[in-house]
């Protein structure tokens, strides 16, 4: 039953492109017509004691059911269809429609007018020259219908006056026309307008991405110009460290170290926007498991914290990872946010949930600041989108979000009711896991 779901779906939920939410749609009207040509053999054979060719007027019912079974499985395998194949689908009903018609009193047969309805849903859906084909069709069939066409036998009481009973039936064909029209072009125009926004939100992403390029062009051009000062300044500091009066006054060798300290975390972060903007794997990357790289995470950031930076690990089972230093960077850009906005606490917490190739490590930041004001929680992820209100702000959570996703990954941000802010950073484990790179390793 899975197979015929999807026709009875909301276009939003079973489609994944615009071509099969108009087969879908196509579908769910083939359907219609197939009950609507039963029940209406049924009642004009019945209630109206009309005399009927059954066997031919069956036999377009049977082949709208064959075709609709048929493309239920092919909506198992495809995500899109051409042109040429929706203009086939449509063709299809067209054909259909001129067979009933043909065997049932040809353009005397109010029921003609569906054509209209056809030819509608192939300009909506189709390029100008496939809906020309359809409509070119539509007139063709109703040509051969106004000349050639079995004719209805009525009984004696419509025999006498056949108007009265044809503006009967074009009364329903209209009522039928009206409605079929106001749903069907209705969730056609839906289909349009989710992907109008899913393209937007792709151009969106487009143009973050650009925006990540460059920057990743100009951090490589200050990596290659600061590379030579920092190194050398990390030598004439090591120089230092061994001078007898800087290693005799504590004072002076703690700020030397610090300054050390800082140094190396300078060079850190011009890798982590290095790596960034391009892959997040490929520097130094080391085997180790999940709880140990948070583990890592939370010991590297809590020497730089003024207050308590606490860790709360509910990781049930250990995995083997891929740690990469650009990762960390990404996840101590969060924690740094953290720092700034609330000094005295930050508790980090990492979790694993789901189970198989889907599972995922959660690790969430959160902090006693006053939290993300409503307008800048709705752009977080966008570039200079801050709290901060200095120029140039925003860019972390922006590399931030951009990482994770091309991770396929997610962030997300939230204000806690406690106070402060919360933000979890979603990493699929499929991507950071030993077991699939060995994999792809083996010749």
């Amino acid at each position: 039953m899975r197979r015929f779901a999807a026709f009875f779906a909301p276009p939003d939920v079973a489609a994944s492109s615009p071509s099969r939410s108009s087969v879908i749609l196509l579908t769910q009207l083939r359907w219609i017509a197939v009950f609507g040509q039963l029940a209406t053999i049924i009642v004009v054979a019945t209630a109206l004691d009309v005399r009927l060719p059954l066997a031919p007027l069956l036999l377009a019912p049977l082949l709208l059911i064959l075709v609709n079974v048929a493309v239920a499985r092919i909506l198992l395998q495809r995500r899109a269809f051409s042109q040429r194949e929706l203009c086939s689908a449509l063709m299809i009903d067209v054909i259909a429609l001129c067979w009933q018609l043909y065997h049932s009193g040809g353009a005397t047969n109010p029921f003609t007018f569906l054509f209209l309805l056809q030819i509608v849903i192939g300009a909506i859906i189709l390029e100008a020259r496939w809906s020309w084909f359809v409509a070119l069709n539509a007139c063709l069939c109703m040509a051969l219908l106004t000349f050639r066409y079995v004719p209805l036998r009525l009984p004696d009481p419509y025999a006498q006056d056949p108007f009265r009973l044809y503006i009967y039936g074009s009364l329903f064909c209209f009522v039928l026309a009206a409605v079929l029209l106001i749903v069907f072009v209705e969730r056609l125009d839906r289909n349009r307008r989710d992907s109008d926004a899913q393209l937007a939100a792709y151009r969106h992403q487009a143009a973050e991405e650009d925006h990540i390029i460059r920057m990743g062009l100009l951090a490589s051009g200050a990596a290659h110009e600061l590379g030579t000062p920092l190194s050398s300044i990390s030598v004439i500091l090591g120089d230092w460290s061994r001078e007898p009066a800087i290693a005799q006054d504590p004072d002076m060798a703690a700020d030397l170290a610090d300054v050390r300290r800082e140094l190396e975390r300078c060079k850190t972060i011009v890798t982590g926007i290095l790596m960034s903007a391009g892959e997040v794997r490929g520097i130094d990357p080391a085997v180790t498991d999940v709880r140990a790289f948070v583990e890592d995470i939370a010991e590297e950031w809590r020497v730089r914290t003024p207050g308590e930076l606490r860790l709360v690990d509910r990781i049930a089972e250990n995995v083997q990872i891929i740690a990469d230093p650009g990762l960390r960077q990404i996840i101590g850009n969060v924690i740094d946010n953290a720092i700034e906005v609330s000094p005295d606490l930050v508790l980090i917490e990492a979790w694993l949930e789901g189970a198989g190739p889907g599972r995922q490590l959660v690790f969430t930041v959160s902090d006693r600041g006053p939290g993300f004001a409503a307008d800048v929680k709705a752009r977080i992820g966008q570039p200079y989108t801050s709290t901060k209100g200095r120029d140039g702000g925003g860019l972390g959570l922006f590399l931030v979000v951009n990482v994770i996703r091309k991770l396929g990954g997610l962030v997300s941000v939230e204000n806690r009711e406690s106070g402060g802010a919360s933000v979890q950073l979603t990493i699929p484990l499929a991507t950071l896991a030993f077991e699939s790179d060995a994999r792809e390793e083996t010749p």
